[in-house]
């Protein structure tokens, strides 16, 4: 493959100086601007492309026009897209892709299409549902009104429907009475102003499984994540205390694994819903697929995850590696799968 210039574009959003809060009881200081989130990904990234011969450069979205006009001017062979945000909107990930796509620039992962209805999970779960593919009982409602409702039964999970990255989803989020339900529900409207989905609670195993390729996808090895550790009465979820909360057990405990344990057709059967969801929701290039694998070694699909986290130490790349691709191999076939959906030749 020929030495190309890569932007690697990733997002930043600054915390508003009348937002910030009150000074530091140990420094007495202001915490002042701050980032959502330190991020690394985009570093290791830009080493790996490096290592594969190409000329990286750094492209940061700021969430303002400056950034946006920037962007534009900017010439690139390729764009490897990591945005998740705009001005910390989660849900503007879809209008970054279309971004793009006005300017006419080649860029790798999902498109607005495949972005948008993964972002919206009742929708995504309706085409599921259109599609065969399992996925639980749910229902959705905004303030009164029900827009879809499946004979769903007690406990139920109920979380934001446009949320990603488990945000608004606790241990508390599982209920099983109507009034549970209905403090649940009202909590996410004051704090999201959203829709809420109303899952049926599936008790099972964590699973997540990659997959890489357009025309003929492939699916990586299964990933389970470790929910052993979380005590007896509480549901064992990937909720926001694992996933967030550093420094507890909650967090520390939950580790991902390859399990040894699941019989190859229970495999395969898991990895071909997992391209099936990944096909059903337009996905290009690479994603990840949530599962709930019950105890029968009945798979389904939570969520899809379109431009998945792209760290070494994150479940794709330990899925690549497991697979025989080092991460420096993963990050150059993603650049020759995007490259080749816009005709070009990498051979």
């Amino acid at each position: 493959m020929p030495k190309l210039r890569i932007g690697v574009l990733y997002d930043i959003w600054w915390v508003d100086e009348d937002e910030l809060p009150p000074p530091s009881k140990e420094t007495g200081k202001p915490p002042g601007k701050k980032k959502k989130k330190e991020k690394e990904t985009h570093q290791e990234i830009y080493h790996a492309l490096k290592a594969n011969s190409h000329n990286p450069v750094y492209l940061i979205l700021e969430g303002d026009d400056e950034s946006l006009t920037q962007l534009a001017e900017t010439k690139t062979d390729l764009i490897y897209n990591l945005t998740e945000s705009y001005a910390g909107d989660d849900t503007k990930d879809s209008s970054i892709a279309g971004y793009l796509e006005l300017l006419g620039r080649r860029y790798t992962g999902a498109g607005p299409d495949g972005l948008y209805l993964a972002q919206d999970k009742s929708l995504a779960k309706k085409i599921f549902a259109f599609h065969g593919i399992r996925t639980p009982y749910f229902a959705t409602v905004y303030r009164g009104r029900v827009d879809w409702s499946d004979d769903i039964r007690f406990p139920v999970i109920v979380k934001p429907a446009r949320e990603d990255g488990s945000i608004g989803i606790v241990f508390g989020s599982v209920v099983d009475s109507i009034k549970d339900l209905i403090e649940k529900i009202e909590e996410i409207h004051e704090r999201f102003d959203s829709p809420v989905l109303i899952e049926e609670y599936i008790e099972g195993r964590e699973i997540y499984i990659g997959v890489l390729g357009n025309e003929k996808p492939e699916a990586l090895p299964l990933i389970e994540l470790d929910l052993s550790h979380i005590p007896e009465g509480t549901p064992k979820i990937a909720g926001h205390e694992v996933k967030w909360h550093v420094g507890t057990r909650a967090h520390e405990k939950a580790k991902p694994f390859f399990p040894d344990d699941i019989d190859e057709e229970t495999i395969k059967t898991i990895q071909e819903t997992a391209v099936q969801a990944f096909q059903a929701l337009h996905l290009r290039d690479y994603g990840r697929i949530d599962i709930r694998l019950t105890p029968d070694g009945t798979p389904y699909v939570l969520e899809v995850n379109p431009n998945c986290w792209l760290s070494q130490k994150a479940e794709f790349a330990m899925a690549a590696k497991k697979a025989g691709r080092s991460y420096e191999a993963l990050i150059d076939r993603l650049v020759q799968l995007s490259l080749m959906r816009y005709g070009i030749a990498t051979g």
